[in-house]
């Protein structure tokens, strides 16, 4: 069954990756620099969150009317189908309300709505929020969820990262409505994400640019790792792969990288692989290889492999996306000798 394998991510432990509000207001404030009213009027979606815990929900409730949202729907998985196999206990919102069922609780996802101040205060905030169950388990991909999702404008979650590549990328591509989504960076690798990017239908958000590391809350029972840490309480992983994938403008996408002649980094460059050798070509590929993002000549016309680290700093108007990693006979990108460079991106300037 569809929500089999999205159970099985839930209980692994290894999805639950909570958002950390700071992290979701500086990737959104990006996106208001550029364009105030991105989402006024607009109606979004939060699914694959727990409401009661998600930042994601937080942020958009108590920004609501700055916004100008037309309305904030936000869904949740059911905790457990089967209830004897995990312990769970409501939040005391729920377990508070009148609306509470003992035996929905775990076995239905709830949805949470924001349209309009519900208690006479003047304001729409996280406090107008309205909940119910839902019919069924909550899992996106159930014709109940995707009634709501085709009801949207833009979608905005942290979804499972190990359903991104084979369930919930093509869930969105399908509906064809804007979304801001957290995945592992190496999607760009694959087959199903790398065409997207090239034809310019998705690009990296803002505040990851191939470096860096993102913190998410985890839960108090999730497997001890390196890269985790406690604070007031509670724990933290570290994700150094994680980036936001969007289809939402942003200023910095239209930033133009500066850079050097092609003279200049064999002079100054700081990389001495570059000014002891220069630019190598391809054996299999007519085009040269560019080993650092900051070593690409801003005055060579022809086509040039760059890292993949190249995306989080990608002008469309400046370079123009031609291939992923093959040369001509199918195979990787080879250089003199036989060696194959990590991962490249072949790129050509923007005529």
């Amino acid at each position: 069954m569809a929500n089999d394998d999205l159970g099985a991510a839930k209980k692994a432990k290894n999805d639950e990756f909570y958002t950390q509000y700071i992290d979701i207001e500086k990737e959104i404030s990006a996106y208001l620099d550029f364009n105030p009213d991105v989402f006024r009027g607009k109606s979004l979606l939060l699914p694959c969150d727990d409401p009661e815990w998600s930042n994601f929900t937080k942020y958009f409730a108590q920004n609501f009317e700055r916004l100008g949202l037309k309305k904030l729907v936000s869904t949740s998985y059911a905790p457990n189908s089967k209830p004897k196999e995990i312990f769970y206990q409501p939040t005391l919102f729920e377990s508070e309300s009148p609306k509470f069922d003992k035996s929905k609780t775990i076995q239905n996802g709830k949805i949470f709505t924001l349209e309009a101040d519900q208690k006479g205060s003047g304001k729409v905030n996280v406090d107008n929020l309205k909940w119910e169950y839902l019919i069924g388990d909550g899992d996106f991909r159930s014709e109940e969820v995707n009634k709501i999702r085709d009801e949207s404008d833009i979608i905005i979650t942290n979804p499972p990262f190990s359903l991104f590549r084979e369930h919930f990328l093509p869930w969105l591509v399908d509906a064809r409505k804007d979304f801001l989504i957290l995945g592992n960076m190496n999607a760009i690798t694959y087959k199903e994400v790398f065409p997207l990017i090239k034809d310019n239908k998705m690009w990296l958000g803002a505040t990851r640019t191939g470096v860096g590391f993102m913190w998410f809350e985890v839960t108090q029972n999730a497997p001890n790792k390196t890269g985790q840490r406690v604070e007031n309480g509670k724990r933290f992983q570290t994700i150094g792969n994680s980036a936001w994938f969007t289809t939402l403008d942003h200023g910095r996408r239209h930033q133009p990288l500066q850079l050097m002649s092609l003279e200049d980094n064999k002079k100054y460059s700081k990389h001495k692989e570059i000014k002891d050798s220069g630019y190598q070509h391809y054996e299999n590929y007519d085009a040269i290889d560019v080993p650092f993002v900051d070593a690409i000549p801003n005055d060579f016309s022809g086509e040039m492999g760059v890292p993949i680290t190249f995306l989080g700093k990608h002008n469309p108007d400046q370079f123009e996306i031609v291939k992923f990693r093959h040369g001509n006979d199918g195979k990787d990108l080879r250089l003199p000798g036989g060696k194959t460079p990590y991962f490249r991106i072949v790129i050509r300037p923007v005529k």
